[in-house]
Order: structure tokens, then sequence, then C-alpha cells
């Protein structure tokens, strides 16, 4: 049996949709709180090129 997944949800404030993580395994699962069936899988070397790329700005212009 395998533990129960643990997610981690974004600072976003009170009452408001955010976007969940959790890992499972060598698995990186993201969901928006307000749609917690809709879940994408990942990897954790996906995960950090992405994570490096909005450190850098790449997706500034998504927020806009």
């Amino acid at each position: 049996m395998s533990a129960p997944i643990e997610w981690h949800k974004a600072s976003c404030g009170e009452g408001a949709n955010c976007i969940e993580i959790a890992r499972d395994g060598d698995r990186v699962l993201m969901r928006e709180s307000g749609k917690p069936d809709e879940i994408v899988v990942t990897t954790p070397a996906k995960l950090e090129a992405f994570l490096l790329g909005i450190k850098a700005g790449e997706f500034d212009h998504f927020a806009e």
C-alpha cells in the first residue's frame, strides 16, 4: 500500500484557487485547488527546468 499523497498549496490568498504540488515516488504532481481531479504529471528534472525559467523571468509575460 502506497503512502497518501501530501499536497502543498502555493501562497495565493484566502479562498483563492491555487496551484498545489506533490511528490509521488519519482513523479511530481500538480493541480489547481479548484479542480483537484485534473492532475498534471511531470518529472523532478522537468520541474527544475521550469522553476529555473520562472526565476529567470522567462514566463513573466503570462502574468501581465
